[in-house]
């Protein structure tokens, strides 16, 4: 299977001219991502993130600096949307990682640095959009930790998990529309719930067990393939582009009473991602095995099963999910942590997750989306959604107050950090969200 290799951009003694990308920051040199941004009065146009800045790549292409691959992607990139980069694909996006690291480090090409007050856009002034408008939105469940963390252990010392759950990945398909980049208030739904869970009266009104889920998306990118036509695990593979944090608000009351035919109303009141495309080449050092199935699950499926996503299919993603209630906010306290777990306890990688999203015919295109599911790992501290939090009961908080659900006025932030020795670390931004009151039911 080809996999996204190791080169010059990864180098983590490289350091930017531009100084806020040394240091601590989630977007060094070594990263790159793309994105989506509008200055005030002026329409969206695309960039690529770097310290506390943007390169604007459509100020980039006016300097003459880029040639081939790497100019045809700025041009697919720097217009008011992001598709035509994602169509692109892989290739061209790496040459264009490549001429930037090249033109953004210290010792590297000239031309840029001498224009940075013309091509470098401050994030702070900017306001950051989705990549694309969301072709298509499917959402996995691929962590046996989140499906199992109500159930207990089986006599392996396994969490339970429909029988199901390891023999493919499961998903169902979401609404696109519902998608929203970080930062935009997110409305309580109305909606149909029993008193608890599984018993009392029906009710209708605001969701009163309104939940949160700590995920990443997947953001497709290349051919994709035509309807009719599965992809094999290598094509799978190259159709992976680039990640982003994604959090599937989960309206639990509505979920668990509509669920026949699988979530409906209870997952699309919203979901928000963080604005910049992480490609999976700068995600390349980050690579990890696969999920070590335990002894007496099933095998892969012989469709599933490639030598190199077994090696090298996973990704080591720190990933902290924060809370931060109006109290807190009114107090000028910073949002807590209530979840540390990271995305490599995953137990299908994202390339089995296409490969069998397509296996059926399925078609998937450039500008679709995937979340990976709740990225929640053994331990209770890496319960990635209050659901599970509630096991071990209401969640604390330093200033006192408690939480089982989601309140008005509280925010969920992410947060994803890529680490590993050797290398530089690099971040995905926040995908941000506040809960704000249920709408008055029209009349």
């Amino acid at each position: 299977m080809p996999m996204t290799m190791l080169n010059a951009t990864h180098n983590p003694d490289l350091l930017c001219w531009e100084p806020t990308a040394n240091g601590d920051t989630d977007f060094p040199i070594q990263n790159l991502p793309f994105g989506r941004f509008r200055r005030p009065g002026r329409g969206p146009q695309g960039g690529v993130a770097i310290g506390d800045k943007i390169v604007d790549l459509a100020a980039l292409l006016e300097l003459e600096l880029l040639k081939g691959d790497a100019e045809a992607a700025a041009r697919a990139g720097a217009g008011d949307d992001l598709l035509p980069l994602l169509r692109l694909g892989n290739g061209p996006a790496s040459a264009l990682r490549a001429r930037l690291s090249d033109l953004l480090s210290e010792g590297g090409a000239s031309g840029l640095r001498e224009a940075a007050g013309r091509v470098l856009v401050a994030q702070a002034d900017v306001e950051m959009l989705l990549p694309t408008t969301v072709r298509q939105f499917s959402d996995m469940c691929v962590s046996t930790f989140h499906i199992g963390r109500r159930n207990g252990n089986d006599d392996r010392g396994q969490p339970i998990c429909p029988p199901v759950f390891r023999t493919l990945p499961v998903g169902y398909d979401g609404r696109a529309s519902s998608i929203v980049v970080s930062g935009t208030p997110v409305h309580r739904p109305n909606g149909t719930w029993q008193e608890s869970f599984n018993a009392g009266d029906l009710a209708f009104g605001p969701e009163p067990r309104q939940d949160y889920e700590l995920e990443v998306g997947l953001w497709f990118g290349g051919e994709g393939n035509s309807r009719g036509q599965p992809l094999s695990m290598a094509q799978a593979s190259d159709a992976l582009f680039g990640m982003c944090l994604l959090n599937d608000w989960s309206s639990r009351g509505i979920q668990f009473w509509e669920t026949m035919l699988g979530p409906f109303l209870g997952k699309s009141m919203a979901t928000t991602i963080s604005p910049w495309i992480v490609t999976v080449e700068a995600l390349a050092p980050f690579r990890v095995p696969a999920f070590a199935r335990p002894a007496g699950d099933p095998p892969v499926p012989a469709h599933l099963n490639e030598t190199g996503d077994q090696q090298a299919g996973g990704f080591d993603i720190a990933l902290t999910s924060r809370l931060q209630t109006k109290t807190m906010r009114g107090a000028g306290v910073s949002a807590q942590a209530i979840c540390k777990t990271n995305f490599r306890h995953m137990y299908w990688t994202f390339a089995q997750m296409v490969a069998h999203h397509a296996s059926n015919g399925c078609s998937l295109a450039a500008g679709d989306l995937l979340g990976s599911g709740t990225c929640s790992g053994p331990e209770m501290a890496e319960a990635a959604c209050l659901a599970e939090s509630l096991v071990a009961g209401s969640v604390k908080l330093d200033n006192g107050e408690t939480r089982e659900w989601l309140e008005d006025g509280d925010t969920i932030v992410l947060e994803g950090r890529a680490m590993r020795d050797g290398y530089a670390s690099i971040g995905f931004g926040k995908a941000s969200g506040q809960i704000i009151p249920a709408p008055d039911w029209p009349t």
